[in-house]
């Protein structure tokens, strides 16, 4: 196979990289390689200024020596990102992912030498849509009771309380430390100043969250911290995590005590008040409404689960036995998304993180394959994602969590999860798409836990 660039040809060689990859292997010719680089010398030599020269009349071998480093790092990643896209265009290759090459960065161009790379690429396996009518989905109908909207007034007043220093920490409290993650040969995965941790409540039955990494006996390895201590927590890495050299590594986590926190919930009146309603009533109408909202969200997400589950019960397909970094890193991040959309509060959403990176390889596989089943689903509907789409879901989100829409988009591109958005819609419109062609039955809600409780143990 080749592929044209600059009227010369790379040479590119596709192989299988598993069940879901391909590693494409080009070279550029040495024609091109030094073209690129003599004309981006041209290019900046015309410009360059230095001290003691008119722009323009630098000699070469200094615009060289000052900038040639830059002008080859450029030129590589112009040079490699047009060969790659012509590669995936001429081999009509369906990428569901960034390609991945580590070794590139050690690689540099040279004039007169042809340049040669790998990359490897995640591509859509082969399998064949089933029928996409019809589906049959269980639709829950739920009220708001008050007892709910009280519950959620209290955890409103946690969410807004103050802090209160203890010397001691008792279940629930919140420590603040030092805490270092190493494994078995002392290599440092982290090193956390101001990480918190909470002393687990009486209903976690002493499993607790550090790092990220959820331990079934943390109370006990954790004990009572007081301000200035230091605890040494045992765990074994999760074997999906994010982090290739946690997976299933024994793991020590040191961790020195600075300060413990009590809450102290705010009273009813301060949020009133905080929030501007004109009494509680208004603050409890206002809950409600939200919890309406929410409550539409948590009926489509239902839905939307038993079509993901029909589909990869029933699509045959062949994917990796082992799931990569990069797939880990993306199956966590959709989930993190989701559970923002559904409006779990972050405490609660860094425990389900945890427990997820704790999941099987069977749950981990079952994610992969929805990704890729859901990609071709969009393709099957012309599925389409704007920037309007994607400012609504943010606004929304942004409501869900109190806070401004261009703080959590901000927040969102920081951690670069922005990309997320655009791939939770895609997703989400494409199983709506499937759920306006389902046979949908509405059932109260206790019959439909009890009902998808028996669809459990069934399975």
């Amino acid at each position: 196979m080749s592929t044209a660039t600059s009227e010369q040809t790379n040479k590119v060689t596709i192989s299988d990289a598993g069940p879901s990859a391909k590693r494409v292997s080009i070279e550029i010719p040495a024609e091109v390689v030094t073209r690129k680089l003599r004309d981006s010398l041209d290019t900046i030599a015309v410009e360059a200024a230095l001290p003691g020269f008119r722009k323009g009349r630098v000699p070469r071998w200094l615009v060289e020596k000052k900038f040639g480093p830059a002008l080859r790092k450029e030129a590589k990643t112009e040079l490699v990102t047009q060969a790659v896209n012509a590669a995936v265009e001429e081999n009509k290759l369906k990428v569901v992912s960034e390609p991945t090459a580590e070794s590139l960065p050690k690689l540099d161009l040279e004039e007169g030498k042809p340049f040669s790379f790998d990359v490897e690429i995640e591509v859509l396996p082969d399998f064949t849509l089933p029928t996409l009518e019809g589906v049959k989905v269980k639709k829950p109908t739920i009220a708001i009771t008050d007892a709910m909207v009280d519950d959620e007034i209290r955890k409103l007043c946690i969410n807004e309380g103050s802090l209160e220093s203890h010397d001691e920490a008792g279940a629930g409290d919140y420590i603040t430390g030092h805490a270092i993650m190493v494994d078995a040969k002392g290599h440092e995965f982290y090193n956390l100043k101001g990480a918190v941790v909470q002393k687990p409540t009486a209903d976690k039955e002493g499993k607790g969250m550090i790092l990220g990494i959820m331990v079934d006996d943390f109370d006990k390895q954790l004990g009572s911290p007081k301000p200035g201590s230091t605890s040494t927590v045992k765990a074994k890495g999760p074997e999906n995590h994010e982090v290739e050299g946690i997976r299933n590594a024994d793991l020590t986590i040191t961790f020195h005590a600075e300060r413990v926190d009590r809450i102290l919930p705010a009273p009813v009146e301060q949020i009133v008040a905080g929030f501007g309603f004109e009494n509680e009533q208004r603050l409890r109408d206002a809950i409600r409404q939200r919890m309406e909202q929410r409550v539409q969200i948590q009926q489509v997400t239902v839905m939307h689960q038993q079509i993901a589950k029909h589909l990869t019960d029933i699509v045959p397909m062949e994917l990796p036995q082992r799931m990569s970094s990069q797939q880990a890193a993306r199956t966590l991040e959709r989930r993190r998304l989701e559970l923002m959309y559904r409006g779990i509060d972050a405490q609660q959403i860094e425990e389900h993180m945890a427990e997820l990176r704790a999941s099987s390889s069977t749950d981990a596989a079952r994610d992969l394959k929805l990704f890729f089943i859901l990609y071709s689903v969009a393709e099957h509907y012309k599925v389409r994602v704007d920037e309007i789409e994607i400012s609504q879901r943010i606004a929304q989100m942004a409501a869900q969590r109190n806070v401004r829409p261009e703080q959590l988009r901000a927040e969102l591109i920081q951690t670069r999860q922005i990309n997320g958005i655009y791939q939770q819609i895609r997703d989400h419109k494409s199983l709506d798409a499937i759920l306006n062609r389902a046979t949908v039955e509405e059932m109260p809600a206790d019959e439909f836990n009890k009902y998808m409780k028996e669809q459990t143990n069934s399975n």
